[in-house]
């Protein structure tokens, strides 16, 4: 079992101070081995608290993402290939895009401002098809989503801060989720605070895994018992003999062969 934070779009400090308080009495350090994040960290501080929670993060670049990620982090080769050393510079801090397998299930992460019109299936599954992947994990719309759709599991966790965007007239509601993966197993829980509240929501994929083929055992080999006889080696069943051979022999000999 595996269990991975799904988290993004956080914002922080242009759109939110922070992330709630109850998430934070949530997201614990010791219990989530990995993080995915859909980028828009915006803050170098941000990024260090996610690695309190987790060791190993990976994110993505968001449209909004200014800060390079510090250089203590360990060496992912999702991350440190996209690191440019020197000041920061916008948009160069994470890769656009990042695959993690967890064997069998292939993730794919975009933040999702690539995909046009924003948040379309049909324009995320083209995505997922060209990563390859069972699962594509994105953002940018601010809104939680986990849909199966074309043979994939697609799922979008939202605003942690429920910071604002231009996309809703209404502030958004904040959000996160949890991915338990369990072989071919995926079961994701979404939080979110509502009106104060915490609510949690459960959603299961399983992805279809071809069964292995059964092996076929080879046909048994069919041996001739034999006897020795006082003539030499002879094939039992045979009847020892019952026509005289030109050589003359009692027992079997070369002739057999060639009077069968």
């Amino acid at each position: 079992m595996v269990l991975v934070l799904i988290i993004g779009d956080l914002h922080i400090p242009h759109r939110a101070h922070d992330l709630p308080a109850k998430f934070r009495k949530l997201l614990v350090p010791g219990k989530i081995q990995q993080i995915l994040c859909t980028g828009n960290v915006c803050d170098r501080e941000t990024y260090e608290y996610l690695r309190t929670v987790a060791s190993d993060v990976c994110a993505v670049r968001g449209d909004y993402d200014e800060v390079h990620p510090p250089h203590s982090t360990p060496f992912r080769p999702y991350v440190a290939r996209m690191l440019i050393p020197g000041p920061c510079l916008q948009n160069t801090s994470y890769p656009p895009s990042a695959t993690v397998v967890h064997t069998p299930i292939r993730i794919g992460i975009v933040h999702g401002h690539q995909c046009v019109p924003t948040g379309d299936l049909d324009a995320l599954s083209a995505i997922a098809r060209q990563m390859d992947v069972d699962v594509l994990i994105s953002g940018h719309t601010h809104t939680f989503q986990a849909i199966e759709y074309d043979g994939r599991f697609f799922v979008n966790p939202g605003s942690a801060t429920g910071a604002w965007t231009g996309l809703h007239n209404s502030d958004p509601t904040p959000s996160f989720a949890l991915m338990d993966i369990q072989g071919a197993v995926v079961v994701t829980y979404v939080y979110q605070l509502v009106e104060g509240e915490v609510r949690v929501e459960k959603i299961e994929y399983r992805k279809e895994v071809e069964a292995a083929k059964p092996v076929v055992p080879p046909p048994p080999i069919t041996q001739t018992n034999s006897v020795y006889s006082s003539g030499g080696l002879e094939p039992r069943g045979q009847g020892a003999h019952k026509q005289p051979r030109a050589c003359g022999s009692r027992g079997w000999c070369v002739c057999d062969a060639w009077r069968a």
